[in-house]
């Protein structure tokens, strides 16, 4: 997702003034009609290296309840370094239009030059569709592949 310098400076503006996670993911629809998920909005402000501030909790955390139901909703993220692509053996992209019954999809091609087509479902499973049939990748190239995908995902907040 890209944003404007200005859209991310009152993102910031409203982390400061101490709004919720859904409190912010309103106002980006209604400000800037963007229309995101409630994991998309933390995924960004993740992106942004944002965090909100942790509400104080009038009720305390009961004697032998897990430490962590006191905890913020997120913690401070430091700067996360690029990912590594890999060799560039192995190149991945991702469709404009979805394969029907997935959530995402793309097109791989391996370092053998062969193409196959991947996707995820609503389950979260990774499945590939090969040009040619009876096509296997190397352990190498699916490794690559697996990694390409991971850091594609990643930076563009899937």
């Amino acid at each position: 997702m890209n944003l404007e310098d200005s859209q991310k400076k009152q993102i910031a503006a409203w982390i400061a003034e101490g709004l919720k996670l859904s409190e912010i993911q309103n106002r980006i629809e209604s400000e800037f009609g963007l229309r995101l998920t409630y994991m998309e909005a933390r995924f960004l402000l993740d992106d942004l290296s944002l965090a909100p501030k942790d509400p104080e909790s009038s009720q305390p955390v009961p004697a032998g309840a897990p430490a962590n139901l006191a905890e913020p909703e997120f913690e401070a993220t430091e700067a996360i370094p690029e990912p590594d692509f890999g060799t560039g053996a192995v190149t991945v992209t991702v469709d404009q239009l979805v394969r029907a019954g997935a959530l995402i999809s793309g097109q791989v091609t391996f370092s053998d030059s062969k193409k196959a087509a991947w996707y995820l479902d609503q389950y979260g499973r990774l499945g590939l569709i090969p040009e040619e049939k009876g096509m296997k990748p190397s352990e190498a190239d699916l490794k690559e592949f697996q990694t390409q995908l991971q850091a594609l995902l990643e930076r563009n907040a899937y």
